[in-house]
């Protein structure tokens, strides 16, 4: 029945990319008996994976996320369950747990610094931290090094987006503050063999909400660039 049940699990992920599908959708793509397939759709509602409204499936961003995860416990290769999460649901989910957290953020934030472009997924803004979180969907296991590499890519834009503001440009809220500590993050779809490297947190999408609510009493452990804003 586990094999059954992520069989079913990883055709929930590949229809439900683009919305609501049709159970009977479901049902076929999975290759599982009507009855089987009702009961488990059943439990997987139960579990708040997903909605079940007349005769269609739905499964918003962080329903997805937590589809492509349990998908991922029952033994489906993390490389072939990624192939049906969008960039963008990382994002989204990063940006509703951050604003639970009472930040304001933004996604996609785009700037010009040091004669380069830079991108972050996503920033959060609440007094004094700046959350710079870059989303990556691991695929396979990530070695030291590599990890390394995604680590030292965040600090830089970390540390590029603090020495760049204020600036007419970008509209973040951490200007009107008199201090602010930037502090880069690493967002992955399952957690690593490291919680943190090089004291940049390393944190599984569905522990960020945790994350977050704990980052307060410990802010001092993490990595920060710490920029002062004069309002002369």
């Amino acid at each position: 029945m586990v094999l059954v049940e992520r069989d079913l699990l990883i055709s929930l992920l590949k229809l439900t990319k683009d919305g609501s599908v049709l159970i009977e959708c479901v049902k076929k793509d999975a290759k599982i008996a009507s009855d089987i397939a009702l009961k488990l759709l059943k439990k997987l509602q139960n579990e708040g994976l997903f909605y079940l409204k007349d005769d269609f499936v739905d499964a918003d961003s962080g329903n997805r996320l937590r589809l492509a995860v349990k998908a991922v416990s029952l033994g489906a290769d993390i490389e072939h369950v990624s192939e049906f999460l969008r960039w963008q649901e990382f994002e989204d989910i990063s940006a509703v747990a951050l604003e639970r957290n009472g930040y304001l953020s933004r996604k996609n934030v785009r700037f010009k610094h040091g004669g380069r472009r830079w991108e972050i997924d996503v920033v959060g803004c609440r007094k004094p931290l700046v959350l710079c979180i870059d989303c990556k969907r691991w695929q396979r296991s990530v070695n030291p090094s590599a990890l390394k590499k995604i680590v030292e890519a965040q600090v830089e834009r970390a540390r590029a987006l603090a020495d760049t503001l204020p600036s007419p440009s970008l509209k973040v809220e951490c200007v009107k503050w008199n201090k602010a500590k930037f502090v880069p993050v690493i967002v992955s779809l399952m957690p690593g063999s490291f919680k943190f490297y090089d004291d940049v947190p390393v944190v599984p999408v569905l522990q960020l909400q945790n994350f977050l609510t704990q980052l307060p009493a410990y802010v001092g452990s993490v990595k920060y660039f710490t920029k002062e804003f004069s309002h002369l």
